[in-house]
């Protein structure tokens, strides 16, 4: 199975809010930029089909941010 990396968690946020990924700080908080439940809840899956990440929809919104999410995710680089 593949590895996520905090590239691709951008990217997936950033194709889901329809941004392009550069205009996404690693610290923002991104219902700021549109993220809400549904989406979240398309990444999480997204993320466990993909990658086998088991991560809670609870743990994620908690703190809505790249830099948070990626220990969570267990994302490399």
């Amino acid at each position: 199975m593949a590895e996520l990396t905090v590239e691709r968690i951008r990217a997936d946020v950033a194709d889901l809010l329809g941004e392009d990924p550069a205009d996404l700080p690693d610290d923002e908080n991104l219902a700021d930029y549109g993220l809400d439940s549904v989406r979240l809840m398309a990444l999480r899956e997204r993320w466990a089909r993909e990658f086998g990440i088991e991560v809670s929809f609870a743990d994620l919104a908690a703190r809505p941010a790249i830099e948070v999410w990626a220990p969570l995710l267990g994302a490399v680089g």
